[in-house]
């Protein structure tokens, strides 16, 4: 808070998470873990079928839980799928933490969700954390017909820094070829290393003063790296915004507020998309810190993000004419 106190959205000016949280450090990390987990880790309404899914790996890996929800409505046809990846700046969270969320998710959109529990950092460094997504992903792919899944109609969707995953994961995809995303929805994602640092090459004096700081935002990046080298063939797998090349990528959905500390790169991560042909859907809410949906659902500015994400996933999750999914095609 400070100086620019003025350009908050009102609603959201009394928001208990505006503050943000507390510094992060190797001292405080596990009480910040213990805390959103007491907050958001509780089972959401009974509604639709959840499975624990724990998925084999390649020798030397440990088995990765994946949730699954699958909506009650009864379907004729194989369904899309949603492969969500969570947030919590690379150090916090846990696919349990959207039980709610991705339960509502599978019923509003009639579609199977799979949440992946990745590692967080820094016990998982990279590339383990994107590695653990390609290998849900991949699982996701592999087993669609068992699934009642349309293989053609996966999504892929983020948030912070699950956003930032998403974006790697659509990279990595694209690299290795195995796997096609139909459409990657990036919900104010954690895209550039250098955001907060001295490095900064965006230093917007209007981001970054309510919510997820730069301070706080310094130790996620610095924990995911670990203490390896990225080598630079994989240096977009690790931060998105420092891929020299975003051609052949799914159709994308960017969204994020206007006083959000990742304003500045998930504009110019869009911008490039577009100059790279992508087809691209860019939203920027006015008034709006880091998180401001999760701050205050209730408020208009949160309810036109929710009704903008969803009326673009609904289209994302049709097969258009062709077998391909565009956004902008209603």
């Amino acid at each position: 808070m400070g100086d620019y106190d003025y350009l908050i959205d009102p609603e959201l000016s009394g928001a208990p998470g505006l503050t943000g949280l507390p510094d992060l450090d190797e001292t405080t990390l596990g009480v910040a873990r213990d805390a959103l987990l007491r907050m958001y880790g509780q089972p959401g309404p009974d509604m639709g079928e959840r499975r624990e899914i724990w998925i084999d790996r390649s020798a030397g890996k440990p088995r990765l839980k994946l949730l699954i929800y699958v909506p009650d409505a009864p379907v004729d046809q194989p369904r899309s799928a949603i492969y969500h990846i969570h947030g919590g700046g690379y150090v916090l969270g846990s696919a349990l933490m959207s039980d709610t969320v991705n339960r509502l998710r599978a019923h509003d959109h009639n579609a199977v969700v799979a949440s992946v529990d990745y590692g967080v950092s820094p016990e998982s460094a990279f590339p383990e954390p994107v590695e653990d997504c390609y290998d849900g992903l991949t699982w996701l792919f592999n087993n669609a017909a068992d699934l009642g899944v349309d293989p053609a109609r996966i999504v892929v969707i983020g948030e912070s820094a699950g956003g930032g995953l998403a974006a790697a994961l659509c990279l990595l995809a694209r690299d290795r070829s195995e796997v096609t995303p139909a459409a990657q929805f990036l919900i104010y994602p954690m895209l550039d290393y250098r955001t907060g640092s001295a490095d900064d090459v965006y230093r917007n004096p209007t981001t970054g003063n309510v919510g997820w700081s730069r301070r706080n935002n310094q130790f996620g990046w610095k924990s995911l790296r670990g203490s390896s080298e990225i080598p630079q063939e994989r240096v977009g797998h690790f931060s998105p915004s420092l891929v020299a090349e975003l051609v052949e990528l799914p159709p994308t959905f960017i969204a994020t507020g206007a006083l959000d500390l990742f304003l500045d790169e998930c504009v110019n991560y869009a911008m490039r998309l577009s100059h790279a042909g992508v087809p691209i859907e860019l939203h920027v809410y006015p008034g709006a810190p880091h998180g401001f949906d999760g701050m205050c659902p209730d408020a208009e500015i949160s309810k036109s993000f929710e009704h903008d994400r969803d009326r673009a996933l609904n289209r994302a999750l049709r097969k258009s004419e062709g077998g391909r999914n565009e956004m902008h095609a209603d």
